[in-house]
């Protein structure tokens, strides 16, 4: 489409045989005259109708867009039905019978909602019914080991018979030496073909992971179930864990790869020695080993805490237990062990009235108080505080039923105002063992536990008073010790 405005418009004559305009030699262009219309047509499109009403604000350009928006947002709303009536649109009609049923058996839809697909034939005379559906042969399933589950349990909740599963049981268990398979055991089974649906499927085969280091195969024979062990090599290098105390030490021992138990345990240690909160610095350097076992199948098992270090200012802090007692101390390299902290609560509940001077609730007066009252309910147990031996256990005047224990190192504990106790004069006591019960006999105005404690004869706040325990190894004892330190400081970091 050629415009009167273009210079490219020609005399007759002037276009070639390919439609395409050419200027003839020693030919002018003449322009060819417009009406009126033509040249308002001109004016209009050289004006933008659309300018970008983000620039020259206020100018005339941009009032005339303005204007330009504001009558297309007028022409379209006055063209529009009205929010207040929905569009009209034909609907097509609703498939009914056999139009239906062509279309259904060729969607796609979820089989929870009756979908098909295809064609499907009725069944004619040379079908044979049967009475029920054949069951599959074998069937191959897994099952998992609880907590303070037994496998005889598992396998039955799987599907095998009870003398069946009682008997894989103890095959399984002559391979752990009667110990329970851990949580969290997958097994492995297949099991047979049945005579009929009312009696259990025969197992055929099991797998499991009998212990850390050994896997058991349980096969059917002739003869019944046959085991099969295949032993798991294991690398029981110990994990040594190093790195800077931080903004967090248990934080930056967790990240360090020790669980959170083991992080627990050495804070714990660390705890007896020193303030962790207020002498632990973030310049300081943490150090310990952990038991760890690695199969040769690819699964790592982190145990128990076997080393405690801290360089603490330039200062190192190294403690280890004895190998194989769980209950022993921590130790320094030289065999000390030291352990300081207040002294324990003998029982839970509430402190009614503090040790100190107080009007007494039942002479009215006021007195000095020698003990610490708790609150508790009638019949909780009594705890004794340290190992001791028990001096005196009978009735006491306003104490009532009163229990008094010697402890090491010049302290003295008595527990009064008790409804019976369990301990007689002479015998020994250890930390934690239950000496009597809360009661309110003698001087007593409800359930509460008196509890006294004297230091060197004289009575002293049981709050205010920091234990300190002292323990020294000798002998072949320390020897031994000294070579399993040797040992663990041997272990390289992350190895």
């Amino acid at each position: 489409m050629f415009l009167t405005t273009d210079d490219t418009l020609m005399a007759s004559g002037g276009f070639g045989s390919g439609g395409t305009a050419v200027r003839l030699p020693g030919t002018a262009l003449a322009p060819i005259a417009g009406g009126r219309l033509a040249r308002w047509r001109a004016g209009l499109r050289g004006i933008d109708w659309v300018p970008d009403l983000g620039a020259q604000i206020g100018s005339r350009a941009w009032w005339r867009g303005l204007a330009t928006c504001t009558g297309l947002c007028a022409a379209t709303i006055a063209m529009a039905p009205g929010f207040h009536r929905p569009i009209q649109s034909p609907s097509p009609a609703a498939w009914t019978g056999e139009a239906r049923s062509n279309a259904r058996a060729q969607a796609i839809a979820p089989l929870a909602l009756g979908a098909d697909s295809g064609r499907h034939m009725a069944a004619n005379e040379l079908v044979a019914n049967l009475a029920e559906a054949p069951e599959r042969p074998v069937v191959e399933l897994s099952a998992t080991v609880g907590s303070g589950d037994r496998l005889a349990r598992v396998l039955q909740r799987a599907g095998v018979a009870r003398d069946q599963a009682q008997a894989a049981a103890d095959l399984v268990a002559q391979a752990t030496d009667g110990a329970d398979i851990a949580s969290g055991t997958r097994v492995m089974l297949t099991l047979g073909r049945r005579p009929s649906r009312t009696v259990a499927r025969p197992l055929e085969s099991m797998t499991l992971r009998a212990r850390f280091d050994l896997a058991v195969t349980l096969t059917r024979t002739a003869q019944g179930l046959a085991m099969t062990q295949q032993p798991i090599a294991i690398d029981r290098t110990p994990l040594r864990l190093q790195g800077l105390v931080g903004s967090s030490l248990y934080r930056s021992v967790r990240a360090a790869g020790a669980p959170a138990k083991v992080v627990e345990a050495y804070i714990k240690a660390l705890s007896a020695r020193l303030s962790v909160g207020r002498d632990v610095r973030r310049s300081d350097s943490f150090d310990l080993i952990i038991e760890r076992e690695r199969a040769a199948t690819g699964e790592t098992r982190l145990g128990k805490l076997l080393f405690v270090g801290l360089n603490h200012g330039g200062r190192q802090m190294q403690l280890a237990r004895l190998a194989g007692d769980e209950d022993s101390p921590w130790y320094d390299v030289n065999g000390q062990s030291e352990r300081r902290g207040a002294m324990a609560v003998p029982v839970a509940g509430r402190i009614t009235s503090s040790f100190g001077k107080r009007m007494h609730p039942i002479l009215g007066f006021m007195r000095m108080h020698k003990g610490t009252d708790i609150g508790a309910p009638y019949g909780a147990p009594i705890h004794a505080i340290m190992d001791g031996v028990v001096q005196f256990a009978g009735r006491s005047g306003g104490y009532g039923n009163f229990v008094k224990l010697t402890h090491a190192g010049g302290i003295a504990s008595g527990y009064g105002h008790m409804s019976r106790f369990t301990v007689r004069s002479g015998a020994r006591v250890r930390q934690g063992q239950v000496i009597g019960y809360v009661g309110s006999t003698g001087m007593s105005t409800g359930p509460h536990l008196h509890w006294e404690v004297w230091k060197n004869g004289v009575t002293v706040n049981p709050y205010s008073l920091k234990l300190t325990s002292m323990a020294a190894l000798s002998g072949a004892r320390l020897r031994a010790f000294r070579q399993e330190v040797r040992a663990l400081l041997a272990v390289q970091p992350g190895r």
